[in-house]
């Protein structure tokens, strides 16, 4: 293998291959980037486990990865707002940009958005990937690759925040203490959440969650909703205004409904089974307004400015670092759910 272009292959469920591509070129609008960083995603894990997510079927070899930063290589025609060797995040997701989803400024609602690592869309973990100019973010030299990478599920972070309407002085649960449950907590106290309860099953991810500034935990012993729900206004001293429900349980979901003060606020950011009971008639009869949220849309700058000012410290999430060469091991590492943050550094050097 003489290693032009290494990538990390998903030929079916549970195979995973390092083979060599042609370096890509570059078309109109478009960059060629030396991939830097590429951490695993829960989504990453899932198609390689799985095969699919929902709708989404690999029915063909696909390259993972999308949580990513890189170095500017090589610019195609008509590019005049990067430079070779800038540094940028990539924001994975590129929209048509006609649709009335993109021309509202909702282009996470596009369907026809091309999704790095979504079928049939190949992702980022390789040496050389092309990428549309306006969707890589350049990077302060102060901001490193790896939190370049983690401006993506930051992103997601900001989005469901901006869903929920989290500011100054209220009190938020997040379901769930997984990566996205983290970045949820740094995102809310950033905004201003006053105090910030965290559920989890397990007690390791919620001492993590009260490392980074989580107020309140509560470990989740059941599928009683109800006793999750009194255990979170207890810890509180009440309901609460806002839940960011994060693991897609559908436990997790009816207790973040119980939990939510009438009129409040309940986000679904987790994904999980296609259909969930729902206590619905709770919800409506109090006002708790319950809504969807799918990936992000204009929240890299918001998230880059948060990591870039010191307001959000993603570093700690990173707690396990590998080579492309050794992409088998950083995903069994990743499937066991050992530490946080898997991050995969796909230069040579």
């Amino acid at each position: 293998m003489s290693d032009t272009n290494l990538s990390a292959v998903m030929y079916a469920r549970n195979d995973l291959r390092l083979e060599d591509r042609p370096i890509p070129e570059p078309g109109p609008g478009q960059v060629l980037l030396e991939m830097q960083q590429v951490g695993i995603c829960g989504s990453d894990i899932h198609f390689l486990t799985n095969g699919r997510i929902g709708d989404f079927i690999v029915k063909a070899p696909l390259v993972l990865g999308h949580e990513s930063s890189a170095v500017v290589s090589k610019l195609g025609p008509n590019v005049t707002s990067l430079s070779v060797g800038d540094r940028v995040a990539v924001e994975p997701g590129v929209p048509c940009r006609v649709c009335e989803f993109c021309k509202i400024g909702r282009y996470n609602l596009c369907g026809e958005v091309r999704f790095c690592a979504t079928p049939p869309d190949d992702g980022t973990l390789a040496r050389y990937f092309v990428h549309d100019a306006d969707f890589c973010f350049k990077l302060p030299d102060h901001v490193t690759f790896e939190e370049g990478a983690l401006l993506e599920p930051l992103s997601v972070a900001v989005h469901a925040t901006n869903r929920a309407g989290v500011g100054l002085g209220q009190t938020v649960l997040i379901c769930g203490a997984g990566p996205i449950g983290l970045v949820h907590i740094l995102t809310c106290k950033a905004r201003g959440a006053s105090v910030v309860c965290v559920t989890d099953i397990d007690p390791a991810r919620l001492k993590v969650a009260k490392q980074i500034g989580a107020d309140h935990v509560v470990t989740v012993t059941g599928k009683d909703s109800l006793a999750t729900a009194q255990a979170v206004e207890e810890a509180m001293g009440d309901k609460v205004d806002i839940s960011m429900e994060c693991s897609g349980a559908e436990a997790s979901i009816q207790a973040a409904i119980y939990a939510t003060k009438s009129g409040g606020t309940v986000v679904l950011v987790g994904l999980g089974h296609e259909t969930a009971r729902l206590p619905i008639v709770n919800a409506s009869v109090r006002e708790v307004d319950i809504k969807g949220t799918i990936r992000y849309a204009n929240c890299y700058p918001t998230a880059l400015a948060m990591v870039a000012s010191g307001k959000v410290n993603v570093k700690p999430l990173v707690t396990h670092r590998f080579t492309l060469e050794e992409s088998y091991k950083a995903f069994d590492v990743a499937k066991k759910g050992e530490g946080i943050k898997v991050m995969i550094r796909c230069s040579r050097v």
